[in-house]
């Protein structure tokens, strides 16, 4: 069979190499002058290939439709791509988080075992190649370039999403697919940055990398917990970042309401600095550095407790005299600063733009889409494959997974 492969990225390059493995002639069609670059630019450069939690659980960590791709992740694990590197040559390892690696620290190792593979099974990979539009003719599909046409009796389109546009990710696909009658859901920015209301406390904590830490993302209207996460988080001149406040932004964006609920100041970020401590032991922590420093001032009481860049905000938030001795605080004083450290609050009013968004949230409807083959209902023939389906997940590996056992899923058929 003929099998046209519509772009280059991890669920494309996985379609055409499974569909090659399966005896088919595979084209891969890449409309920039390479294949994979939004792969290079994962994991910072690193490529967080997979998560080592078991199979079962990626579902649980797919709040996009994570249900749809049970018969994806059933025929591509974790463990198969492991091994499909491994064979290429390359060996992973696993950090914090249940993260995957390669052994080498670059995205680029990841790719070459994939453009290996491809010249393995002598793919026909055609660059600077941007599909216009699928015509469905009878049980052959027309594949129309801006300067050629090409016949298929099977097509898998895996042109991404929206988001890093750059790296060729500019949406094209849906389009293609809604002129051949593919509902679009709405496009919307996922694994992003959130921005603040208090802009001026988050520009002076600009660039404050916290581990360790507690969120919970409250809706004010109903004091329910949107979403609550520990590990890594980042302070910008516009809001927060880092992978928790990423991994909430994906739960975030599908939550009822969301954008009024921004606009009226209904959501809240707080934040535990030492979740590790209970209010009762910070209280004994803090006046433990304050018995060695009875005659210091107040604003050089916290060094040993927190980064230096926090102490001036906590300070301020205290509403505590900065050069009051640290003998003279009261006990008052004392629980105030501890409701600080503990539930540290910061307004969101919104999601950075789709362009800085790690993936994208929508796309083509699951309810059009076969999830035990990844056919189109639609069009006899169309396949789809990764991003331009509406399914997303957190951070730690999770969506090039979507992407591999889509693409496997759609090239198998």
């Amino acid at each position: 069979m003929k099998v046209i492969v519509i772009g280059g990225g991890p669920a494309g390059m996985m379609s055409a190499i499974t569909s090659a493995e399966n005896g088919n002639k595979v084209i891969l069609l890449e409309k920039m002058q390479s294949l994979g670059r939004k792969l290079l630019i994962t994991g910072k450069g690193r490529c967080n290939i997979t998560s080592s939690l078991p199979i079962n659980e990626f579902i649980q960590n797919t709040p996009g439709n994570g249900q749809f791709l049970y018969s994806c992740y059933k025929n591509y694990t974790n463990l198969d791509i492991i091994e499909f590197l491994k064979k290429q040559g390359l060996k992973v390892k696993e950090e914090r988080g249940n993260r995957i690696f390669p052994v080498t620290d670059k995205s680029l190792d990841v790719l070459e075992c994939f453009k290996k593979r491809l010249k393995q099974l002598n793919i026909d990979i055609r660059y600077n190649t941007k599909v216009i539009e699928i015509l469905a003719k009878e049980n052959i599909l027309q594949v129309k370039t801006q300067n050629n046409t090409f016949e298929a009796e099977k097509v898998i389109l895996a042109t991404g999403g929206k988001s890093y546009p750059l790296t060729g990710s500019t949406g094209d696909g849906y389009k293609i697919a809604e002129r051949l009658g593919h509902t679009i859901t709405q496009i919307k920015p996922s694994l992003v940055p959130l921005e603040s209301y208090e802009k001026n406390i988050c520009k002076e904590l600009q660039g404050l990398s916290l581990k360790n830490v507690k969120i919970e993302i409250v809706n004010l209207e109903n004091q329910k917990i949107i979403y609550e996460d520990f590990g890594e988080m980042l302070f910008t001149h516009f809001g927060v970042s880092g992978p928790i406040i990423l991994s909430s932004s994906a739960h975030l964006v599908r939550y009822k309401n969301i954008q009024e609920l921004l606009r009226n100041r209904k959501v809240i970020l707080k934040i535990d600095f030492k979740p590790a401590l209970s209010e009762k032991k910070l209280d004994e922590r803090i006046l433990r550095d304050y018995s060695e420093l009875k005659n210091k001032q107040f604003k050089n009481s916290l060094n040993k407790l927190l980064p230096q860049k926090l102490i001036p905000i906590i300070i301020k938030k205290s509403n505590i005299n900065p050069e009051k001795k640290v003998n003279e605080i009261t006990k008052e004083e004392r629980r105030n600063i501890i409701k600080i450290l503990k539930n540290f609050e910061i307004y969101i009013s919104g999601f950075r733009p789709i362009e800085e968004a790690i993936i994208t949230s929508g796309g083509i409807n699951i309810k059009e889409i076969n999830p035990k083959t990844m056919e189109s209902k639609i069009v006899s023939g169309l396949y789809f494959a990764g991003e331009i389906i509406d399914v997303d997940s957190y951070t730690g590996g999770f969506n090039l997974q979507i992407a591999y056992s889509t693409g496997y899923t759609a090239g198998k058929d």
